[in-house]
């Protein structure tokens, strides 16, 4: 039997019974006790520094390989296909805000509906999300009403406990249980109503009061005094919520500060062994997480941009005025955050990124002369002999940008498509060739992925892209950054500069 792997500090283990810890070293920052046949225990090498233990037992150190191979996933993670032909649910017909206020499962595909009420039967009765797929990208989601449950999304997530989680719902039925309806009155607010009837359902997220007492798990909004609530476009997404019976609290299924996913094998790799289970619906049709907006103040903010431009909202009565409230960086140290993706680091892949601003213009025509000479391996003219083997180089291409983006390459060759919503769409190609330095011999392998012109199909393969890249192991990533608009671009190039290491502008 493989043994089970936890973490656990010193000091829970000095207050554990009846066993006696035998010590191995591993690597250098990590130790790890043996307690039992099955278990493994293991936590930072620095905490031994604050605990004496009587006549530790060296033993032979462990390697990373035996390591990995002896820990076992805690649970077994399924992907569920969710067959996408036929219908899964509608609205009942209405007119103004009542066409979205009851929705109803029609799922004419018996396979799709098994997937689906398995699901809701785990959400409803355990504490472990679901992962399923929404226009935007993929969500993890719990029982927005059950701590334990709520709970569940940050552990398997590795997410700070101050970052609020968007709740999602089906209709405007199961909105107004939880912001103190009444028969006599609506208590939508009225400046959100037009917003509702335009971009709902839709890539567009409320701030709403949160009434006291709260049906909502205190952890949903953080200790905040508001609750952020949105209604995916996503039949798939409504029809769980509809079965699941309740409001689903659900951030982007990645690990904390990992690129969003938007396949479900992006949700595997980062989560496998952490949930029960990925429903598998396909790519998401967006590519970029929702606009959260702020209408409670005046004028109203957007506190994140998304899949809804400012413009658009401008459109709306009573909308205006409406500002920017986010920075295109993190604000760690400040106080909780308002809304999701505002405070800490996050859509960050493995590999240095390096961002350049479309206003940058050494830029225009491809990579300025000092980063080729560092992709190519050289520093002040000289070789760089230890970087200059097996060097990965990634390069994400937009509207600028040609082929190798200036690189010095050759033999570049097709390595795959990305599947892309629709089986006959393709967000991008990635290609391959030799990265050669100053006397054209081969130093490593150059990436090169190009997302088109199209804001729409940027947004769309932004995270995609990332997470190949990270995938085929690249060790630095050029990004060709978009003029940013008031539109979705502004949501590409907020998403870029906090995955950015380095910005050229």
């Amino acid at each position: 039997m493989r043994p089970s792997v936890m973490k656990f500090s010193i000091a829970q283990l000095s207050r554990t019974p009846n066993h006696k810890p035998q010590y191995h070293s591993f690597r250098r920052y990590l130790l790890t006790l043996t307690l039992s046949e099955n278990t493994l225990f293991y936590f930072p090498k620095r905490d031994l520094q604050k605990t004496t233990y009587p006549s530790p037992i060296l033993r032979t150190p462990l390697t990373s390989q035996t390591f990995g191979s002896q820990a076992a996933p805690a649970m077994e993670t399924r992907i569920v296909k969710v067959p996408s032909k036929g219908s899964l649910g509608q609205f009942r017909p209405g007119d103004g805000l009542a066409k979205l206020n009851h929705w109803e499962v029609q799922c004419e595909n018996k396979l799709a509906l098994e997937a689906l009420q398995d699901a809701a039967h785990l959400l409803r009765t355990k504490d472990t999300p679901v992962a399923f797929p929404t226009e935007t990208v993929y969500g993890l989601g719990a029982d927005a009403t059950r701590t334990p449950s709520v709970k569940g999304i940050y552990s398997a997530k590795g997410r700070p406990s101050d970052n609020p989680l968007i709740s999602h719902v089906c209709d405007l039925e199961m909105l107004r249980q939880y912001i103190g309806h009444t028969d006599e009155t609506d208590p939508i607010p009225q400046r959100y109503r037009a917003l509702i009837e335009r971009f709902w359902p839709g890539p567009l997220t409320i701030l709403l009061p949160n009434p006291v007492p709260s049906k909502l798990a205190p952890e949903v909004t953080a200790g905040l005094k508001t609750f952020g609530v949105r209604m995916p476009s996503s039949t798939l997404a409504l029809s769980l919520i509809k079965l699941a019976g309740v409001p689903l609290a659900a951030p982007s299924a990645n690990a904390s500060t990992k690129p969003s996913p938007t396949a479900a094998q992006h949700v595997m790799d980062d989560l496998n062994g952490k949930i029960e289970l990925i429903l598998d619906g396909g790519h998401c049709q967006v590519g970029v997480e929702s606009t959260v907006v702020d209408g409670l103040c005046d004028p109203p903010v957007v506190l994140r941009p998304g899949g809804i431009g400012i413009d658009e909202l401008r459109s709306c009565p009573g909308w205006e005025n409406v500002s920017i409230a986010y920075q295109d960086k993190s604000e760690e140290g400040k106080a909780a955050p308002r809304a999701p993706g505002m405070k800490y680091k996050h859509y960050s892949p493995k590999a240095t990124v390096v961002l350049y601003e479309s206003s940058f213009g050494e830029g225009g025509n491809g990579i300025a002369s000092l980063d080729l000479k560092a992709a190519n391996g050289t520093v002040n003219g000289h070789a760089s002999n230890g970087e200059r083997k097996g060097r990965v180089v990634g390069v994400i291409r937009t509207q600028r940008w040609k082929s190798g983006a200036g690189l010095r390459c050759a033999s570049f060759q097709h390595l795959t498509d990305v599947q892309g919503p629709d089986e006959d769409d393709s967000p991008f190609q990635v290609y391959e060739g030799d990265l050669l330095d100053e006397k054209e011999q081969p130093i490593g392998k150059i990436l090169d992925i190009d997302l088109g012109r199209g804001t729409e199909g940027i947004a769309r393969g932004l995270f995609a892209a990332l997470r190949e890249f990270d995938r085929r192991g690249a060790d630095t990533i050029f990004v060709d950054g978009i003029e940013d608009r008031s539109d979705i671009a502004a949501a590409v190039m907020n998403r870029l500069r906090k995955a950015a290491s380095e910005t050229r502008a």
